[in-house]
């Protein structure tokens, strides 16, 4: 019989392209810096200009530290379009070259190309609410 550490481990080595986690949280409000500093007075989160990241660690690889971006976006940004949402979603996910091929196969919408940078790799889709995604494979 399979352990829940097997299938963790089965998981976590997967081949196979998929999301494994949430990667961001992204949001409009009117004042980003006023956003920000409520959230750091009040709730006592570290912020810096981009907001604030989460770190854990994924249990069935416990030397992989995973993070989680919180970054509020002042109203109206251009990065959100084309959706028409107050809100983004970034995605971590494994193989994204793979993902990309897969999502074009059942006709998602994916606004444009894999941008490589130091911290990893991204795309952008649209999912069937109109909700703006980003993909992200970390380095």
């Amino acid at each position: 019989m399979e352990s829940q550490n097997d299938k963790m481990e089965d998981i976590a080595n997967s081949d196979i392209p998929k999301v494994t986690g949430v990667g961001g949280i992204f949001f409009f409000t009117e004042n980003p810096k006023e956003t920000r500093d409520w959230y750091a007075k009040n709730l006592g989160m570290e912020v810096n200009d981009w907001g604030s990241t989460f770190e854990s660690r994924n249990i069935a690889n416990p030397e992989e530290i995973n993070s989680l971006q919180w970054s509020p976006f002042k109203n109206g940004s251009e990065y959100f379009e084309p959706s028409k949402k107050e809100f983004m979603i970034n995605y971590r996910v494994q193989h994204i070259e793979k993902l990309v091929e897969q999502l074009k196969a059942n006709n998602v919408t994916v606004l444009d190309e894999i941008t490589t940078y130091d911290y990893g790799k991204f795309v952008h889709i649209m999912d069937a609410d109109g909700n703006k995604i980003e993909l992200w494979e970390p380095k």
